[in-house]
């Protein structure tokens, strides 16, 4: 098992280890196995160089943060001073390079985090499975001989997290691009209110609704990197008491179509909650149900991604993975004023379903509804297409609602990987994180009885 944040900066205190050791680790792994199709660029003697630099500074007695000295990825969306950001595309070789570092890399960068590299992705982060022509697609741990994708479209970061190639990784989320690949490879994801983390230097999928946000072994180690990312400085907030605690599963939309292996993991996990007291209440929420029907004319994604990248479809519009490009391309025959009427559309659905989830602390429902499929299952581009939309189902809901959610996995040694959604509304990200926290350790609890 991957160790958590706090284990290794208190490996690091003790003397018990270094970051140059740490560093020199995660960059053996990176360059064997999954290494690779895990990143499409590697800080090689950077990030060994930013090693002993910490390593120096905790000696004369300067630790900067709980994240000092620790090797963390970042996804191919962050600007990187110097370097061209290509988002898991080949169609951006050439592009100009960046002139300054995205808002969250200076902020890691004041941390003291060491940047081991840049991981790979769904081509501009358009789709919730992982899979990369360009740079080939990272296989899931859980079962690497089937090859399963790992999810998406932060596919990389969630693998570099798996396989030790880096403490910890840095995705966006979109649709569940964070949560996705969090629960398709047995680890956590925290996505946090869109506004909370700046998005300067980060290349846009949509606007409306992207998100940063943190792929980690554990919800603590997520609460520290949302501090830094976030500019907010706050420790890891106190677990909630499980008992009376209100969680709602919304039986609307988000329990169809699960498989039995996901089924029975979410169901156990409803069953541990419950023995410890907190309050189960089943409710409906047709606005879920509506979702579809008000995008029935574009998306956020479409329209907002074809305005990105009109311009450098015309130009290289070959050298895109053509199941992303054709997704971009419906973005195009959104009118301005359906746009419009989407917007004003998801303000009063946003507030339906706060006041649906007043009377509760959380929502919990599966992450993802099914297990990670083999990628040679999707080769048909319709199985591709319905596998995509179920995948991102669950997690999409609340990127439209505008709210915060972690991915917590509940599933049992020698289970294919299933994730736990603990969601709330928009500026929620406290409260869920606390929540998710008592979660997190009732389930750990359960496993080990």
């Amino acid at each position: 098992m991957t160790e958590t944040l706090s284990a290794l900066q208190d490996a690091l205190s003790t003397g018990r280890t270094t970051s140059e050791a740490l560093v020199e680790g995660a960059l053996a792994r990176a360059g064997t196995g999954e290494g690779p199709r895990v990143f499409t660029s590697l800080y090689g003697e950077r990030a060994l160089a930013a090693a002993r630099a910490s390593d120096l500074m905790r000696k004369a007695g300067f630790v900067r943060s709980p994240l000092e000295g620790l090797p963390i990825s970042i996804k191919d969306l962050f600007d990187v001073a110097g370097e061209t950001t290509k988002a898991g595309s080949v169609a951006l070789d050439g592009a100009p390079v960046a002139t300054a570092n995205a808002a969250i890399v200076d902020r890691l960068l004041a941390a003291g985090v060491v940047l081991v590299g840049r991981t790979n992705m769904t081509e501009f982060a358009f789709s919730g499975l992982g899979i990369n022509p360009h740079y080939g697609t990272p296989l899931n741990p859980f079962d690497r001989a089937s090859g399963r994708i790992p999810g998406g479209s932060s596919s990389g970061a969630a693998v570099s997290v798996t396989d030790d190639m880096a403490a910890a990784a840095i995705g966006t989320d979109t649709g569940g691009s964070v949560r996705i690949p969090s629960a398709l490879c047995g680890i956590t994801g925290f996505k946090p209110t869109a506004r909370r983390v700046p998005r300067e230097g980060c290349l846009p999928l949509s606007t409306s609704l992207d998100s940063i946000g943190p792929l980690a072994p554990s919800l603590s180690c997520c609460a520290l990197l949302d501090a830094v990312l976030s500019g907010s400085g706050e420790s890891v907030p106190a677990p909630a008491g499980l008992a009376g605690l209100r969680l709602a599963v919304p039986t609307t939309l988000a329990l169809d179509g699960m498989d039995e292996t996901v089924a029975t993991a979410f169901r156990r996990a409803l069953k541990t909650l419950s023995r410890e007291g907190a309050r189960i209440t089943e409710i409906a929420v047709p606005e879920f149900a509506t979702l579809a029907g008000l995008q029935s004319r574009g998306s956020f994604a479409g329209a907002e991604a074809w305005h990105w990248h009109r311009a450098l479809i015309a130009k290289a519009g070959d050298r895109y993975d053509p199941r992303v490009l054709v997704r971009i391309q419906r973005g195009a025959e959104m009118a301005l004023a359906d746009y419009l009427d989407l917007v004003a559309a998801r303000q009063s659905w946003i507030m339906a379903v706060e006041d649906r989830l007043a009377g509760f602390d959380a929502l919990v429902m599966p992450t993802v509804p099914v297990v990670a499929p083999r990628i040679t299952d999707l080769a048909e581009e319709a199985v591709y297409g319905a596998t995509n939309l179920l995948i991102l189902r669950n997690s999409t809901l609340i990127n439209f609602l505008d709210g915060c959610a972690a991915s917590l996995p509940c599933y049992r040694e020698g289970e294919a990987p299933v994730g736990l959604m603990v969601a709330g509304a928009g500026g929620q990200d406290r409260c869920i994180l606390a929540v998710g926290l008592a979660i997190e350790a009732a389930l750990a609890a359960s496993r080990a009885a």
